[in-house]
């Protein structure tokens, strides 16, 4: 370990390491082997592993959880096996299959990179961090990923269970994000000549299941003698983070038309930006000071006198930089009404297939749950809207 990269040690208490105590990649590797999780993407002892679900599990896994993405990815391989089958797939068709994921940027990229595989490399994963970092959406994370688990390169994927056991072992007091550098040049360090991908994952589940945001289980983990965080007493305060600044609360409205009891009025979103590509209601501009009772002259024109209806309540929705308040309006119209310029209508039987963001199953949610508004723009509506109902 060079010394640009460890901390220098400072005894203090009883339980302090010893100065010249390092971190053992041995000691990581055979805890590793004892208590390794069982992940759908990971390959078994003694097994190759795939390229192709490595790549797709670690754009599934950022910011999100374990949970959340073992079924996604199960559907995404059954559907789409190969790399070159997901390349040849719809853009719309992998949106879909994404919703309810988020951070659906990653999704487009997920594509795009998929297609680049297939057109500039042969279908083949590059097998280098430095060709790896030139695929759509691939950054320095996912490249390393990828090189150490699927193709033995020595490289450290630093992710935020990473992080937090490399900030506890060195007491690496910056906050974050401005530590990340220190913390990925740590990390690198710690990394063996031999079983870079069993190394890397072995830090992230050290991080997932031992050294924990909270209660960490210090007393099991295989590097507790030689942690300084621990050693002083303050592990459960690293790593520390600077102060979040939230954006701006904004506001708008959602329009949920039904047609006959059958279809949903629905867009697609542009391709770029938030929630890019992905399908939604018609809504409103979302801004600061959006006025609700100004919003039914928003409502999308459907060629005939519709009576909206103003919901209770609102849908709430937190994005990464700003939380958003939507003001929802429904409305029934006939079986004949057409859909207006860049609109269509969406089949309600079908619409678990539609590239819904969460944002916008809350919105239809939220009218599906109040048949009967507490407020309406016209008093004489009776707007019923129950899904699949005639």
């Amino acid at each position: 370990m060079t010394q640009s990269a460890t901390p220098r040690r400072k005894k203090k208490g009883a339980n302090a390491p010893a100065a010249d105590l390092r971190p053992e990649p041995a000691a990581l590797l055979a805890w590793y082997d004892r208590h390794r999780r069982t992940l759908p993407w990971r390959a078994a002892p003694g097994e190759t592993a795939d390229p192709y679900r490595v790549w797709l599990s670690e754009i599934m896994l950022q910011q999100t959880t374990v949970r959340a993405v073992a079924p996604y990815f199960l559907r995404f391989l059954e559907r789409w096996p190969t790399v070159g089958a997901l390349a040849a797939a719809p853009l719309d068709d992998v949106l879909a299959a994404w919703a309810g994921l988020g951070y659906y940027a990653r999704a487009r990229n997920l594509h795009a990179c998929a297609r680049a595989v297939a057109d500039l490399h042969g279908g083949r994963f590059p097998d280098t961090e430095a060709a790896l970092l030139a695929l759509p959406g691939v950054g320095a994370y996912t490249a390393a990923a990828v090189a150490a688990i699927a193709f033995g390169r020595r490289a450290v994927p630093v992710d935020g269970n990473v992080e937090r056991v490399v900030s506890r072992l060195f007491a690496i007091d910056a906050p974050l994000p401005g530590a990340k550098p220190r913390i990925r040049a740590a990390a690198a360090a710690l990394a063996p000549e031999s079983r870079s991908g069993d190394f890397a994952q072995a830090l992230m589940d050290l991080g997932a299941t031992i050294c924990t945001p909270r209660n960490p289980a210090c007393p099991l983990c295989p590097w507790s003698a030689a942690c300084i965080a621990r050693g002083r007493g303050d592990a459960e305060t690293l790593p520390r983070k600077a102060p979040k600044r939230e954006g701006a609360r904004r506001r708008g409205a959602a329009f949920v038309v039904l047609r006959a009891g059958r279809d949903v009025l629905v867009r697609q979103r542009p391709p770029r930006g938030l929630l890019g590509g992905m399908t939604e209601v018609p809504t409103t501009a979302w801004t600061a000071d959006f006025d609700a009772n100004d919003a039914a002259r928003h409502a999308p024109e459907l060629g005939e006198t519709a009576a909206w209806r103003r919901l209770p309540g609102v849908v709430t929705h937190v994005f990464t930089h700003f939380p958003l308040e939507l003001t929802v309006f429904a409305a029934l119209v006939s079986a004949g009404t057409s859909a207006p310029a860049g609109m269509r209508w969406a089949a309600l039987a079908t619409l678990s297939d539609e590239a819904l963001p969460s944002l916008m199953r809350k919105v239809i949610d939220h009218a599906d749950a109040h048949p009967r508004g507490a407020e309406t723009t016209n008093a004489d509506a009776q707007f019923t809207f129950a899904r699949g109902s005639a």
